[in-house]
This record gives C-alpha cells, sequence and structure tokens, in this order.
C-alpha cells in the first residue's frame, strides 16, 4: 500500500503565498479625485488641512515649556551619600546585653535595609559597652559609646 500523501509535489518556498485577504492594500492619499484624493482625508480649510500643527503647540493656551519656571543653579543632588540612621536608644534596646554591633546584625534585627550605609546618631543614651562598627558615627555617638565603655569603627 502507498501512502496518498507521497502523491503531492514537495512544498516549495517559491509556491508559498499569503491567505487571501491577509495583505490589504495601502491607502494611497491624495492621488486623483476618487476616495481618499483631493484633501486627503484632512477636510477643506484650516491649519490641520494645511499643515502639521508645531510640537508643544496647545492651541493658544500657553505651552507647558512656558508655563514652569526656569530654574537656575546647580543641584549635585544626585550624588548624595545617603545613610540610614540607627540612634543610639535603639542600639540600647536591640543589644540589652552589650557586644559586637555589626551592619549584618543590624539587618537580622530588622534595624536597617541590607545593602545601604548605615550612621549612627547620639540620640539617647546607652549604658552597657558596644563595639559598633558602622559607615559613619556622629561625634556625639562617638562620645557616649566610648564613654559607656564601647569602641567605634568606621567601615
Amino acid at each position: 500500500m502507498t501512502d496518498s500523501s507521497n502523491n503531492a509535489a514537495p512544498l516549495k518556498i517559491h509556491d508559498l503565498r499569503p491567505a487571501p485577504g491577509a495583505n490589504k492594500a495601502k491607502i494611497r492619499k491624495g492621488r486623483g479625485e476618487a476616495s481618499k484624493g483631493k484633501t486627503a482625508g484632512r477636510g477643506t480649510k484650516g491649519s490641520h488641512a494645511r499643515t502639521t500643527v508645531p510640537l508643544g503647540f496647545e492651541g493658544g493656551q500657553v505651552p507647558l515649556q512656558r508655563r514652569l519656571p526656569k530654574l537656575k543653579g546647580f543641584s549635585n543632588a544626585l550624588f548624595k551619600t545617603t545613610y540610614q540612621v540607627v540612634n543610639l536608644d535603639r542600639l540600647g534596646e536591640l543589644f540589652p546585653e552589650g557586644g559586637e554591633v555589626t551592619v549584618e546584625a543590624l539587618v537580622a534585627k530588622g534595624a536597617v535595609r541590607k545593602n545601604q550605609l548605615v550612621k549612627v546618631l547620639g540620640t539617647g543614651d546607652i549604658s552597657v559597652a558596644v563595639n559598633v562598627q558602622a559607615h559613619a558615627f556622629s561625634s556625639a555617638a562617638k562620645e557616649k559609646i566610648a564613654a559607656a565603655g564601647g569602641s567605634v569603627t568606621e567601615l
């Protein structure tokens, strides 16, 4: 028995054609008096019939680029170093027995977010000796930690 599908000629790339109705003809505007001729769908008269409106034109209303102020000066805020802040009273709550305070320990206790710089500020008091490692310290925080018998290490 022979297979009936073998009787058909092999399919070749040059025999492929798009399905009927798959490709729509491009509309050629403004070519003669037929459909979409003469005014080419733009109406009869007016600024839209003659040309396009300028970029930013708002129909006579003062455009956005003229409503906003000309900002002068220079801002370096994009490159500002921002720290996550931890105060001494918070350190006293998180580490009541004292010991080593690292950025990883603060992240584990939920005081700061990971992959961010940490600065210790001097609000509040601390009574236990803590050895604090952080990226920055205020002068008041350094004094209070040293007075409590702890040490400060800047990363």
